[in-house]
């Protein structure tokens, strides 16, 4: 009985489909014994001539891309340069540092970061992109994610690749993917939050025009009739022609003897014959000369193969022009490397670290940005020498992406850590700012002593210190409506100095300033130092 499907809130960001629960948890495309998803292929690799492959090759073009699949496979396993190099790119990508950065500060998006970061820091993520890497040679893979889910949270259990041609793509746009099912003529939509598509850009186009291995069959085929008539050639390389002479009255018997010796004496390197029959041995000339023929003519296409999957020759083939030439070749490989990473990244936000988000956190958290690529040796060092010495300047940086740059993620509330509060610096680096002054430090010396007998005088003369700035600031004031100019203004000032109005506010200063002298008299008396 299939189980009840449970429809979640959730909706698919491409599609806007709810999200089934329960079908996140089962296998919906592995193998099948029989119908259309089998693990036995054909192998049309077998007697291929160039006339077939041209078919096979528009046959994909038009929907019917199970041959053209079957023979990538072949070839890859035929062609050791072509799959020497192509594995060569694929294991190089698969194993870049991934970096997982926060789309925010929010505390919400650096979960969403730390939760994406825990999975693709799994034991058999190397694999994974390995196989999902598969889409560089047939235009396209697909790789199957298993949930597991618990009463808080859901993981990837395992993401199984699957063969590509279970799948077929839309006949009228030639993009969209569906997967294979005998009771679906079309093909059934892929469920959302269930498959990792990787469709690499190699060039403009069909994706099932796109894989490296299309131009790589046409590279198999002629490297494979090379191969063949060099092996022929080999089979008889060295061996002189041997010519068998007999006169005009020789009977078939003795003919079919001179025939035998002819043939057996390359193997026995001995024959008997009559005396009246001849025997000869003519060398050939230029032999060398032809099998340095079938040598080239194999090193050229893999020449050119090398050039197709890595874009240069150096790293695979002994041919160099020197390092001027070697740099070259190398940079050439970082950039293709370096957009297959950017590539990879992005399927893996869209088919991974999406739903991963969205099914633990809920739609109004955002998925973190994921890099895959080779970074510079300097870059953290740098970074870090940066904080460290405009720090102190002023400048501010967020810890959050300051995290996210070394792949540090945040620590739990609980978790036991390393590092935490800077201890006091010596040279008196405040937070926020430049080093504090000496006063400064000699003020946040006395704060941290707690109040003394001066604290205590300035709390009882502030006790009423503004009932008696208020007749002069009401001078003041009046001083400022009366003036004419600022001069005038000035003036009026200065006449305020001896005026009834500042008589209260200036006892009350001069009270304070003689209760301070004296309470610094007795403090140096009580410390030792008065002079």
């Amino acid at each position: 009985m299939p189980a009840i499907r449970t429809t979640s809130p959730i909706l698919d960001p491409v599609t806007g489909k709810p999200i089934e629960r329960t079908i996140l948890t089962e296998e919906i495309s592995g193998p099948t014994l029989t119908g259309v998803r089998q693990i036995f292929a054909e192998h049309p690799s077998e007697g291929l001539t160039p006339r077939r492959l041209g078919g096979i090759l528009r046959e994909a073009e038009q929907g019917a891309a199970d041959a053209y699949l079957a023979l990538a496979e072949d070839v890859e396993e035929k062609f050791i340069h072509y799959r020497s190099v192509l594995g060569t790119r694929r294991l190089a990508v698969s194993q870049l540092p991934i970096t997982v950065e926060a789309a925010s500060d929010d505390a919400l998006d650096v979960q969403a970061a730390d939760l994406v970061r825990e999975v693709l820091n799994g034991d058999e993520v190397d694999s994974v992109l390995f196989d999902i890497l598969d889409g560089l040679g047939k235009g396209f893979s697909v790789s199957e994610i298993v949930w597991e889910t618990s009463a808080r949270d859901w993981r990837p259990a395992r993401v199984e690749w699957r063969d590509p041609r279970w799948f077929q793509f839309d006949r009228i746009d030639g993009r969209t993917l569906r997967l294979k099912d005998a009771g679906h003529p079309q093909g059934r939509d892929l469920e959302p939050f269930k498959y990792i598509v990787h469709r690499p850009k190699t060039k403009s186009g069909l994706p099932i025009r796109g894989g490296l291995a299309r131009p790589a069959c046409w590279a198999w085929i002629f490297t494979s009739f090379g191969t063949k008539d060099w092996l022929s050639f080999i089979e008889t390389y060295g061996q002189p022609i041997r010519v068998g002479r007999y006169g005009p009255g020789a009977s078939k018997e003795d003919i079919a003897t001179l025939m035998r010796a002819v043939r057996n004496i390359a193997a026995d390197a001995a024959a008997v014959i009559p005396q009246s029959m001849g025997l000869e041995f003519i060398r050939a000339e230029g032999a060398s000369a032809n099998a340095d023929m079938f040598k080239q003519l194999l090193e050229f296409f893999e020449r050119q193969t090398s050039k197709l999957v890595l874009g240069q020759t150096t790293t695979t083939d002994a041919v160099s022009g020197g390092h001027a030439v070697s740099q070259e070749h190398r940079q050439v490989q970082e950039d293709i490397e370096r957009a297959d990473g950017r590539q990879l990244a992005a399927t893996l936000r869209r088919d991974l670290a999406e739903p991963v988000v969205r099914l633990n956190l809920g739609p109004t958290a955002r998925s973190p940005i994921i890099r895959i690529g080779r970074p510079k040796a300097t870059d953290l060092k740098v970074l870090v020498e940066a904080v460290a010495k405009l720090g102190p300047q002023g400048l501010r940086v967020s810890a959050s992406e300051l995290r996210d740059k070394l792949g540090f993620s945040d620590p739990d509330k609980d978790e036991e850590v390393i590092g935490g509060q800077a201890a006091p610096a010596t040279d008196g680096l405040t937070k926020d700012g430049p080093p504090a002054t000496a006063g400064a430090k000699a003020l946040a010396a006395e704060q941290a002593a707690g109040p003394d007998e001066m604290d205590r005088l300035v709390d009882s003369m502030l006790a009423d210190f503004a009932e008696l700035t208020v007749p002069a600031v009401e001078a003041v004031i009046a001083a400022a409506k009366d003036a004419t100019g600022p001069e005038d203004f000035l003036a009026r000032l200065a006449g305020l100095a001896g005026s009834q109005d500042m008589a209260a506010l200036q006892q009350a200063l001069a009270q304070g300033q003689f209760m301070g002298r004296i309470a610094a008299r007795v403090g140096a008396a009580g410390t030792g130092n008065a002079s």
